[in-house]
């Protein structure tokens, strides 16, 4: 069966501006106060949930606020805090690693370049994007499971990898959302756009999605 045809660009803004009505104040589910704090929480999220990585951060950040602190705090204190999530002790040592980078090489800030933030432990493509994006408002659109299933289902984009999602989005997402699409796209597809059980009846995008339109939700095309 054929692909349905990507939104056209006058629909793209339709959809967009509807579901800034539908979360007119999209931000990050996870809980920080500052771009070290939110550096840190995106990298304990990696195959982890963000409410599960909230109830382990209060104490982690009560410990250690600073790169410096979190240094001295200590591997194995650190692996305490954290053990709740998947790959802790991974994750304990990339914590070390790179605030001990953040030391050395940034004076204690976190970079606001993706080179600089790619080259810390713990950093990959979607980390880097979203610290780019929340903490110094960067039109960067970071691409996790939910983006990447959204993306597909309503026809934005017809990527088969998440990977190749990101540059396919910003050539079709309007440049005046593009500093909130990431969240609204992954805000949609976590409490509205599921994976197993889409809540198309009260989905305000309906008028655009082409996964509804054609009856594929759960096609190739639409993960």
């Amino acid at each position: 069966m054929a692909r349905a045809k990507l939104l056209r660009p006058a629909e793209v803004e339709a959809l967009f501006r509807a579901l800034c009505v539908a979360i007119p104040h999209p931000r990050s589910d996870l809980e920080f106060a500052n771009p070290f704090q939110l550096l840190v929480a995106v990298i304990l999220s990696a195959q982890s949930t963000d409410k599960a990585v909230n109830q382990v951060t209060p104490r982690l950040f009560a410990l250690a606020p600073t790169p410096q602190a979190l240094v001295d705090l200590g591997l194995e204190e650190i692996k305490t805090c954290i053990k709740t999530l998947g790959l802790y002790n991974n994750k304990a040592k990339s914590l070390v690693l790179c605030a001990q980078a953040l030391l050395d090489r940034h004076q204690g800030r976190v970079p606001a370049d993706r080179a600089s933030l790619e080259a810390l432990a713990g950093v990959g493509v979607k980390t880097a994007g979203v610290v780019m994006n929340v903490a110094f408002g960067a039109p960067t659109l970071p691409v996790d499971t939910h983006v990447f299933r959204v993306a597909n289902r309503l026809g934005l984009v017809h990527t088969l990898k998440p990977e190749l999602t990101e540059a396919a989005l910003l050539k079709v997402v309007p440049a005046w959302v593009l500093p909130q699409a990431h969240h609204l796209l992954i805000l949609h597809g976590r409490y509205c756009c599921k994976a197993r059980k889409p809540a198309c009846p009260r989905c305000p995008l309906t008028p655009w999605c082409r996964a509804y339109a054609t009856q594929e939700g759960d096609s190739p095309n639409a993960p």
